[in-house]
């Protein structure tokens, strides 16, 4: 069977027109987009990953949707051997995702190859990216495994307008996770240390900022965000080996559509990829959904390569 791409494995546009909705043109068009907003909003999570990285350590990480799958075949063998359901093993996984995609990714790779600069280091996550397939391959197989949704499969009605609770309860908790970290970063001292730090890393160090340490803590950060995002996308298309490829993808074009060198643009982009993909499977084509958000991606480079959000800088990406 040949393998899907996450985009292609989003739940199938054509399968959400019932009846009941086709007297109404609002009505799957606002599914589309709730259920749009909600897939964009695990993006989101590893774009802001992908923009944290970049900003502060000029890292960028081809290995992130890798560490998405790697966190969710994590949270389907903690379900299989100790017989819990998923958020007790995404808090069995999310400790390990920090040391190993955060303090290790950091310590071991990053830190002794970025200063043999961008490229090596591209390189090196590339490489990265092929280990953890393969070991994930390796040790859980090749088959997918089926992965429950945190809210179950309920739906609510409002009329004719059916919305999973899976996905309310996945743009709350996305919204929340946004909220808390603009709180963190805006409000704390060791948030605004890590902005400073993301701005300009000299003149963070001449105020005396610990930039070696706010560094760590933005890998630890993106470690963290990956974990969340896993969980709520991989039920999404299923824990497989095979999965991280498309995701860091997906991931890679949300950071550059909406800014790499934005947080908030990261978001967006994000939310834009998952509502552009189903909007134009159900309106246009499911045959080439895949090619919106990278038709996007491409009027984006051509006239404002710096990212719908972004901002121009002379480092390139």
């Amino acid at each position: 069977m040949a393998e899907k791409s996450a985009l292609q494995t989003m739940p199938a546009a054509s399968a959400l027109g019932t009846s009941a909705w086709k007297d109404s043109n609002l009505e799957p068009f606002l599914q589309l987009l709730i259920s749009g907003i909600a897939t964009g909003a695990a993006y989101a999570l590893a774009a802001v990953g992908f923009a944290l990285l970049w900003q502060t350590s000029g890292t960028i990480n081809f290995a992130q949707g890798e560490f998405v799958s790697a966190a969710a075949l994590m949270m389907v063998a903690a379900m299989h051997l100790l017989g819990v359901g998923p958020l007790v093993a995404f808090v069995i996984a999310l400790p390990v995702a920090l040391v190993v995609f955060g303090v290790v990714f950091k310590q071991v790779l990053v830190e002794r190859l970025l200063k043999r600069g961008d490229f090596a280091l591209v390189i090196a996550t590339l490489g990265l990216s092929i280990f953890i397939r393969e070991v994930s391959r390796l040790v859980m197989g090749a088959e997918p495994f089926a992965f429950p949704a945190i809210a179950g499969d309920g739906v609510l009605r409002l009329g004719s307008l059916v919305i999973s609770v899976n996905d309310v309860v996945t743009i709350a908790l996305v919204a929340l996770i946004i909220a808390l970290l603009q709180l963190f970063l805006k409000r704390t001292f060791v948030g605004r240390s890590m902005e400073a730090t993301a701005q300009n890393t000299e003149v963070a160090r001449i105020l005396g900022i610990d930039v070696d340490r706010m560094i760590l803590y933005t890998f630890l950060l993106n470690a963290a965000l990956i974990t969340v995002g896993a969980l709520l996308i991989t039920p999404k298309y299923q824990a497989k080996f095979s999965n991280g490829e498309a995701l860091g993808l997906v991931a890679f074009m949300a950071a550059i559509v909406g800014g790499f060198n934005q947080v908030r643009g990261a978001l967006i982009g994000g939310f834009l990829i998952g509502v552009l993909d189903n909007l134009g499977a159900y309106y246009v084509s499911t045959t080439y959904r895949s090619a919106f958000p990278i038709l996007l991606l491409v009027i984006v480079i051509l006239f404002k390569p710096e990212g719908l959000f972004g901002r121009k800088e002379e480092r390139k990406i």
